[in-house]
């Protein structure tokens, strides 16, 4: 593999959360339960939804999506960093860093854009509930899916194949458990500046513009709950969209955080450390919210455990 002009990289070493070898096992153990413990809890969600005629609707479909999504986007990162530990290595190959990158971009994407048209499910919902099952028929429920594939497909495709134009120099130390894109292109001793202006205009186009959408869907369902004369009908309608509330503060506050608080920082584990927050807390807290807040996936994971 020979990137830019001809500079040979075999590999990356990725330093981890903490290079003091007797937290490594505690890091271990603690990794490898929140990873099981977040496949686990997906994995029952989707199969809850599946074996439940009952939850064969839209805002069913659309969690058991945003469920698919989180096991993939964990299982991206969270494997090799726990193989690392485990074997004391470092190293992640040249290509296998390209294919972490191109993964961990189209998973947190999509996990972007499914909370996105979660969000409008919701809107239409509450605010336009006599249109609901026109407005969110099938049909269009898979189109809402398969297009978040696809943008994000070509997007994670076109940052990846960007990296393979760069040259690297002698420093090949990652500061973070996984081949961030920010941090590989920081290591690049060719000019990233293209690489840097794709990079921002994607985040401000595909994040800025699903965080934009969730919050014009969510001002329009509080005016419209705030509309309901009875408190038993506010109630009942802020129930409904409570559990995605939760999850989208999640999801977006952990991931600005990560991305505004270490602006410029680049030697620094801080912001590795501050990314497990949204890359692996998020996706496992994200089972517990909507079951624990609601009586229909409660009811379905008990007949399906039952069986």
């Amino acid at each position: 593999m020979e990137p830019g002009n001809g500079t040979y990289v075999s590999e990356f070493l990725l330093l981890g959360l903490s290079e003091e070898a007797e937290l490594q096992p505690l890091l271990f153990g603690l990794f490898l339960s929140m990873y099981l413990i977040t496949v686990l809890g997906n994995l029952l969600i989707i199969l809850a939804v599946s074996s439940d005629s009952h939850l064969h609707t839209p805002m069913y479909f659309f969690l058991s999506n945003l469920s698919l999504v989180d096991i993939c986007f964990t299982s991206t990162t969270i494997p090799k960093m726990l193989l690392n530990i485990q074997t004391q290595s470092k190293v992640i190959t040249y290509l296998g860093c390209i294919t972490q990158m191109y993964f961990f971009i189209l998973f947190a994407g999509l996990d972007n854009f499914i909370l996105t048209v979660m969000a409008y499910d919701r809107f239409v919902a509450i605010c336009h509930p006599l249109h609901y099952t026109v407005l969110m028929n099938r049909p269009f429920c898979g189109l809402l899916v398969l297009v978040s594939w696809i943008i994000n497909i070509l997007h994670s495709l076109l940052e990846s194949l960007m990296v393979l134009d760069l040259s690297f120099c002698s420093d090949l130390e990652i500061p973070h458990f996984f081949c961030e894109l920010k941090q590989v292109v920081q290591l690049a001793c060719s000019d990233t500046f293209p690489n840097d202006m794709v990079m921002y205009f994607g985040a401000g186009l595909l994040g800025g513009g699903s965080l934009t959408g969730i919050l014009y869907s969510y001002s329009k369902i509080v005016s419209s709950i705030c509309a309901i004369p009875s408190t038993q009908g506010k109630y009942k309608a802020f129930s409904t969209s409570a559990s995605h509330i939760l999850v989208v503060s999640l999801f977006y506050g952990t991931g600005l955080g990560v991305y505004l608080g270490s602006a410029g920082i680049r030697h620094s584990l801080s912001s590795a450390t501050a990314s497990v927050m949204y890359t692996l807390v998020t996706p496992m807290l994200n089972p517990f919210l909507y079951s624990l807040r609601n009586k229909d996936i409660k009811r379905a994971l008990e007949r399906f455990l039952g069986r």
